[in-house]
């Protein structure tokens, strides 16, 4: 039985585009081939993070009847994490949060912020409501499709 061939240029394509979309895995199938490239987080990044988050980060407050994570994604009123990074719920440490549980947001409105790779992308609210609930704690990594917030 012959190993078979590894297409280093579809390697290093990949890896661009890990490089380019922030994501740290990519995972590919054709017949009965399949290639997972992956790759663990840069030291800076966690440091720059580190750095951001505050101090004495504290955790979203529960809201009543709290959706569970697991069907949280599926929840119509969810908003999804567009990328992998670490995500803030303010713009700077120490400043107040963009929303808090219970607050009214429009359309477009900056619910919070995601670093990846350097850059400070901030989640628009995709919908008018109010937000019920928040599912993540400052600070922390999230990965693309990681439900972040309820809003109804």
């Amino acid at each position: 039985m012959a190993k078979p061939e590894v297409d280093k240029d579809l390697i290093r394509q990949l890896a661009a585009l890990m490089d380019e979309t922030g994501l740290t895995e990519i995972e590919i199938e054709h017949d009965d081939d399949r290639l997972r490239v992956a790759r663990t987080p840069a030291a800076t990044t966690q440091t720059v993070a580190a750095a951001l988050a505050p101090a004495a980060a504290t955790p979203a407050p529960a809201a009543a009847a709290p959706v569970a994570e697991a069907e949280a994604a599926s929840h119509p009123g969810a908003v999804t994490s567009p990328m992998v990074g670490t995500a803030f719920h303010s713009p700077e440490p120490g400043a107040a949060p963009f929303v808090n549980i219970g607050d009214r947001v429009q359309t477009g409105q900056t619910l919070l912020i995601i670093e990846a790779m350097k850059t400070f992308n901030e989640i628009p609210a995709p919908h008018d409501g109010t937000v019920k609930q928040v599912l993540f704690e400052n600070g922390a990594p999230v990965e693309f499709g990681d439900a972040l917030m309820i809003i109804e």
